[in-house]
């Protein structure tokens, strides 16, 4: 995909037609389903004609030029992508385009800049992936050469300078950095050239443009060796008893595929803790070592498949991607197979659809040999989300596909204690009536208050532990993406000491490995420094654990005389707007279980509405005569 293809002199020529731009975003959107936003497209005005001017005079006007090329098997795009032949070798020149005129270094991460609020890749080492990413995924029978470089066209020679500088001592100083200064337009065509990466490069010829635009494309051997040793070697990968289990009910599709005979469903269901995800990045591993193989592991959580891309390695993410409503490119219905982790969490919209099956779910299995899920029913948090085993089972027959289940049952996670399982799953039924904690293989209790938890919380982390907090989206959350960022979770209460209040911000709503200083970005809030200062929620935490748990529950659920009440009045979650108390009821019983189950060692619950507090205390202190104090929570 890509919304321009022809050459130097003929982007010339369309970009002094006033519609051009115009007509490029409705190719655009005609792609991927939406409009690109304002920000692009004022960098396509601005950045396209400085580019293809300083081509014209380059005299490089007759070689390929395609505009936003859509990575294969990925959802990144690149800016530019000049393609010619050298020595008649295919050849292609990544180029990355910037209207940057201010850039400073990120305080905390490596290779990371500050571009005014946003927090931003080096273009240096953005262009460095996707030149190794196109090396690993176009067939290797069109014998691609590539090559990559910046182009900043606004900045200043000082601003050029200080980004070589950065980028000076390591991989990515092989891709060149220029500026308006480097590129002159009274500089003679050779230098230009020179600069450009074009020396030598002469127009290709019509049948390599086809092959490379069309061609099919599909992870190396050199790749697939990489993930599967990467993934071999990845202690968090290896499997155990059920575990193991799965995998080989697994490998038995994947041996029906190997023998040219595709069709095939396998299901892996189980509860928090069980292993789903070790056990798709550990096939996948097997995958990569399977003749022709051609896999995905795919999760519609875009946490969970950014940890699992930085577990794995930056060279695996087409391998691994996220799953939204659109397939990736590049599967073979005959070979191959594909690993859908948290499948509860795909976008099925059960409440809207007009056919038997989810249409993803359709065209996933049409588009593949063989589909393996991993599935939680008890962790569908949005109505738009979830599916069944049983529904799966209906959709692998009516296309006549083998279907395969496997239940974990055997937990990892809080302690390995079945009991506290059972027990939080009794108390977040509706209807149910749970029984009295009486375990004790894990550490499990009721904090008096916020600020108890917080204590109990960085005590751990002083300690050396993971520990977090998170909260149901019972508050604002108007914070910018990136910090400062605002204290919207937020808790008063009466005690001895008078009025008090607590409040904290939510996690950071940016994407990457750091938000600022001490704010991880959302799909590392769980795992790296700082993340404890922040407030957690659903989005967040599903699918990542930690060793302490701490979990406040708004009062979108509380506990009556008659049971569980929900109030979905009291909740700021956009995508549960317009739910009648029945239905949202699900939805909370379902998120605050996700929620307390994150905790490998120990969890701590609080809640704000007093009447849930009390039936918590019940619950977990019946022989208490009130509330515990803040010295027993931090115990």
């Amino acid at each position: 995909m890509h919304v321009f293809e022809g050459t130097v002199h003929e982007a010339a020529a369309r970009l002094a037609e006033p519609g051009f731009v115009a007509r490029c975003a409705a190719r655009y959107t005609a792609g991927h389903g939406r409009p690109p936003g304002e920000e692009e497209l004022a960098s396509w005005e601005n950045s396209w004609p400085a580019l293809v001017e300083a081509l014209g005079a380059a005299g490089l006007g007759e070689l390929q030029l395609l505009l936003e090329y859509e990575l294969p098997g990925s959802s990144q795009r690149i800016d530019a992508l000049i393609l010619g032949a050298r020595a008649g070798r295919l050849t292609a020149v990544v180029v990355e385009l910037k209207q940057w005129t201010t850039a400073a270094p990120h305080p905390v991460g490596a290779g990371m800049l500050r571009v005014g609020r946003r927090e931003v890749l080096h273009p240096a080492r953005q262009v460095g992936g996707y030149v190794t990413y196109l090396t690993h995924w176009v067939p290797a029978e069109l014998g691609l050469d590539v090559h990559g470089l910046v182009y900043l066209h606004n900045a200043s020679a000082e601003l050029v300078g200080h980004l070589r500088e950065q980028t000076a001592d390591g991989p990515s100083a092989c891709y060149p950095l220029l500026g308006a200064a480097d590129l002159p337009r009274d500089a003679g065509a050779a230098q230009l050239t020179e600069r450009l990466l074009c020396t030598g490069l002469e127009p290709a010829d019509r049948s390599s443009i086809d092959g490379f635009v069309q061609a099919h494309h599909r992870p190396s051997l050199q790749l697939l060796s990489r993930v599967a040793t990467t993934i071999g070697g990845h202690d968090g990968f290896r499997l155990i008893g059920d575990q193991d289990k799965a995998r080989q009910v697994i490998h038995q599709a994947i041996r029906a595929v190997d023998r040219e005979s595709p069709g095939h469903v396998v299901v892996v269901t189980g509860g928090p803790g069980t292993g789903k995800t070790a056990i798709a990045a550990r096939v996948l591993g097997d995958l990569c070592l399977t003749k022709g193989a051609n896999p995905r592991l795919l999760s519609p959580s875009g946490t969970l498949t950014q940890q699992l891309a930085r577990a794995v390695g930056e060279s695996a993410k087409g391998l691994i991607q996220t799953l939204t409503t659109t397939l990736p490119v590049g599967l073979d219905k005959h070979s191959s197979v594909v690993l859908l982790d948290e499948a509860h969490r795909a976008r099925t919209d059960p409440l809207r659809r007009h056919t038997q099956f989810p249409n993803l779910f359709t065209r996933l299995i049409q588009g593949c040999a063989a589909l393996v899920l991993f599935l939680d029913e008890r962790q569908i948090v949005r109505p738009n989300e979830g599916t069944t085993r049983d529904e799966l089972q209906q959709l692998a027959g009516a296309y006549g596909y083998t279907f395969a289940h496997v239940d974990l049952a055997t937990q990892f996670r809080c302690g390995g204690s079945r009991t506290y399982l059972d027990w939080i799953d009794a108390v977040l039924s509706p209807g149910a009536t749970a029984p009295t904690w009486r375990g004790s293989d894990y550490d499990l209790a009721v904090a008096d208050t916020p600020a108890a938890l917080e204590d109990w919380v960085g005590a751990h982390v002083h300690e050396g532990h993971s520990a977090r907090i998170t909260a149901g989206y019972c508050w604002p959350w108007k914070s910018s993406p990136t910090p400062p960022l605002l204290p919207e979770v937020s808790h008063s209460w009466h005690d001895d000491a008078g009025e008090r209040h607590w409040e904290r911000p939510w996690n950071a709503g940016a994407d990457g490995i750091l938000a600022g200083t001490d704010t991880p970005g959302r799909a590392f809030w769980a795992t790296d420094a700082g993340g404890h200062q922040q407030i957690g929620c659903v989005y967040t935490a599903q699918g990542m654990e930690y060793d302490y748990s701490a979990v406040v529950l708004g009062n979108d659920l509380t506990w009556t005389a008659n049971g569980w009440q929900a109030h979905p009045e009291e909740s700021h979650d956009p995508a549960l707007v317009g739910l009648t108390p029945h239905q949202y009821l699900r939805y909370a019983l379902n998120t605050y279980r996700v929620l307390a189950t994150r905790g490998t060692r120990g969890t701590r619950l609080y809640s704000i509405d007093p009447d849930t507090q009390a039936y918590l205390h019940q619950l977990i202190h019946p022989d208490d005569h009130g509330p515990d104090t803040a010295a027993q929570n931090r115990q």
